[in-house]
């Protein structure tokens, strides 16, 4: 049986997940999503030793204002995971004191969206389910999706990126340069609005 060919991650992808220590192979295509989810993850844990590296990386992309977007993904997964709260990821004040200066205004600016989420389901009395059920995935592929699509809140209680799409579609107040429309598109394969 003939093996398709494979795009392999290049260029900033790839250098990413060399700092990470992504092994070949394991990250089947260049596709910027699935690269911020799986650097995110390493980034995030407690015990890997090149989280610095990655977010100095992450820095020096912002050099670029082309590369935004993707900074933006990576922080926004970043943020996600460590709102968990989780013994085995690293905490908020573990990684905020390791972003450079451009990252820590996009981080803030994240940090604001998901707040005016949040505040936006609560004016809406939308009851918001606990996180418990997320957090208790066992199986690291559905903790890399499930952990990185989702912030756990003070309360316990989850916000992910259906509501999101759902707060974007009702304000019309996405991340300034980063639409989770647009991001929940590429993700089911269709072009942008």
């Amino acid at each position: 049986m003939r093996i398709p060919w494979r795009r392999r991650p290049v260029g900033r992808s790839q250098r990413l997940l060399d700092i990470a220590g992504v092994k070949p192979g394991s990250v089947e295509s260049t596709d910027d999503l699935e690269v911020c989810r799986q650097v995110a993850f390493r980034a995030a844990q407690r015990d890997h030793s090149a989280t610095a590296e990655i977010l100095a990386a992450i820095e020096e992309l912002l050099e670029d204002e082309a590369e935004y977007e993707f900074v933006v993904a990576f922080l926004e997964n970043l943020q996600n995971l460590v709102s968990h709260g989780l013994d085995t990821l690293r905490s908020l004040d573990e990684i905020r004191p390791l972003l450079g200066p451009h990252s820590a205004i996009c981080w803030d600016t994240v940090t604001g969206f998901w707040a005016a989420v949040a505040d936006w389901r609560a004016r809406n009395g939308v009851p918001l389910e606990s996180s418990s059920q997320i957090l208790g995935v066992q199986n690291e592929q559905l903790q890399l999706l499930l952990w990185t699509a989702n912030r756990t809140l003070a309360t316990g209680e989850k916000l992910g990126i259906v509501d999101a799409v759902r707060y974007e579609k009702a304000v019309g107040s996405p991340i300034p340069g980063y639409s989770h429309i647009a991001v929940a598109l590429r993700i089911m394969g269709q072009d942008s609005p």
